[in-house]
């Protein structure tokens, strides 16, 4: 008996160590692959920062400064926590990771910023995966299908990656691979996140972040296949074919499959980056105007809204030719589909903030799920105080100060926050996140300030209600009745920008007076 046990014991170590010199020999095998390892280690993050949130802040007056400073080194210890467990575990928690970084006006500071880095750490598959992922989808070997294909990727996401690649035709092309894993991965990560986040409400009731799981639940398989996003790519390039400062690349179906996406290759610099810009000869408030045009149509009269206008997925370039400045508009995976309800009530919220009507502003905002929060619902929405909006956002311009304010104060308002975007409609959600993504693009570019995007949205909200309203008539002098008042709308909003710029004018021309006034004159 004693030999026996004595010989399973030696199998049983030789097959031990045969595995784990395997694993460890083999670089294509990652162990954080394994159920149990992503399992424990997200459980254990999770319970690492609920402990740290429940003993910390429990001997500390609740609202007094040393509060609020305790609070602050716990968001951040637990960011971090958030972003390495992201890191680690890569595909689905990445993705959610970089939702929350995209919410820099409803997540506390601590959380945006340090989850920001999630944009440029995604995970990487080998030459040996992105083969793999050809071979099986196309059929083919790399080499019988390139000429040329850059083993280095143009850039990594969270659930795939994109190689510079020659056809044998002579076209320069973009090749998006997905990751192998992802998809065997994403159903089991969502259920993991959902079994964490109930246990957390649990023990924080007045955290609401099940609408994480019921976002990634509902649009990861759609970002998943690569096809859908082909077809967003086409349906939305016709849609704002209007607009000759847009660029949307081209799709090759021949090549193309739910794992792999061929695309035409554009190059150019990221919207954000306003040295490219000044370098290039282009105009950031030019930029910054198309780019708020593009989406006010997409939002308000289209309902079919690019979600994730991240800097990496917006370019900026010269048009070759033409000289002119163009926007070039990546990944096509993520798109919200807003019902005509909601998209009629929502421009009717829009118009009501800017021409401050806020009996308007509480209706709609009850509509859309709001309730007894609508204040905090607009500020939410605009990125604004709430003296600002009752004063009027298209008034007066966003200054730093307040730009921080809110920031800020997205901390003591969490459980307020978490509870409106736990009950506001499904796709108000992608909104905010895209909202917010526009406004760290403009911040970055330093054109917050400007009221134009308001003005432009305006119209939009005004074209869109009107072509509305001119469907749900039969009456020939109704119809006309609309199309007059809306001409009659759009040309106010053109003599309020005019006279915008005209005092901007007259205000730069007493500056300059003043300075030469106060500057003595050279002898």
């Amino acid at each position: 008996m004693a030999r026996r046990a004595l010989k399973l014991a030696s199998w049983t170590s030789m097959a031990l160590a045969a595995s784990g010199f395997y694993l460890y020999s083999n670089k294509y095998l990652d162990p954080n692959d394994f159920g149990a390892v992503r399992v424990g280690r997200a459980v254990a993050t999770t319970a690492v920062i609920s402990y740290d949130y429940l003993t910390s802040l429990r001997s500390v007056p609740y609202g007094s400064e040393e509060y609020s400073q305790l609070q602050s080194e716990v968001h951040l210890r637990s960011a971090r926590r958030l972003c390495e467990l992201c890191c680690a575990n890569r595909g689905t928690f990445i993705k959610v990771g970089q939702h929350l970084a995209a919410l820099e006006y409803l997540l506390p500071q601590e959380y945006t910023s340090t989850l920001k880095v999630l944009h440029s750490q995604a995970p990487q598959s080998s030459m040996q995966e992105v083969r793999q992922v050809i071979r099986e989808d196309l059929g083919k070997e790399i080499p019988d299908l390139f000429v040329s294909f850059d083993e280095t990727p143009l850039g990594a996401a969270s659930l795939a990656q994109v190689h510079k690649a020659v056809l044998h035709d002579g076209r320069t092309v973009a090749v998006k691979v997905q990751h192998p894993k992802v998809q065997t991965q994403s159903s089991k990560d969502i259920l993991l996140m959902e079994m964490l986040l109930l246990a957390v409400k649990q023990l924080f009731p007045e955290f609401e972040f099940m609408w994480l799981v019921d976002e990634a639940k509902k649009n990861l398989p759609l970002e998943l296949d690569f096809l859908n996003e082909g077809r967003n790519a086409e349906k939305v390039a016709q849609m704002l074919k209007q607009f000759d400062f847009l660029k949307v690349p081209q799709i090759y179906w021949e090549l193309s499959t739910k794992r792999v996406l061929l695309m035409e290759f554009v190059d150019g610099g990221q919207v954000n980056d306003r040295n490219y810009m000044e370098r290039n000869k282009i105009d950031v408030n030019q930029i910054s105007r198309h780019l708020g045009k593009m989406y006010s149509e997409m939002i308000f009269v289209n309902g079919f809204v690019h979600c994730d206008p991240h800097p990496g997925n917006v370019l900026v370039r010269k048009q070759p030719g033409t000289g002119k400045a163009e926007i070039i508009l990546l990944d096509h995976g993520l798109y919200q589909v807003l019902t005509e309800e909601f998209r009629l009530d929502y421009c009717h919220l829009w118009q009501s903030l800017i021409w401050t009507d806020m009996k308007r502003v509480k209706k709609y905002s009850q509509r859309l799920g709001a309730g007894d929060l609508y204040p905090l619902f607009a500020c939410m929405l605009t990125a604004r105080s709430w003296n600002s909006v009752n004063r009027g956002i298209s008034q007066a311009p966003v200054t730093a100060t307040e730009d921080s304010e809110i920031r800020n104060n997205a901390a003591n308002y969490l459980p307020q926050i978490s509870q409106l975007l736990n009950h506001v409609p499904r796709q108000m959600l992608l909104i905010f996140k895209t909202n917010d993504l526009l406004r760290g693009i403009e911040a970055a570019l330093g054109t917050r300030a400007s009221a134009s995007s308001f003005l432009n949205m305006s119209r939009c909200c005004v074209r869109a209600l009107a072509t509305h309203n001119r469907k749900t008539t039969c009456s020939f002098f109704r119809r006309t009745q609309i199309s007059f008042s809306e001409a009659f709308s759009l040309w106010q909003i053109d003599l309020h920008e005019l006279i915008l710029r005209v005092k901007a004018l007259r205000l730069t021309s007493w500056v300059l007076a003043l300075l030469c006034r106060l500057l003595p004159a050279p002898h």
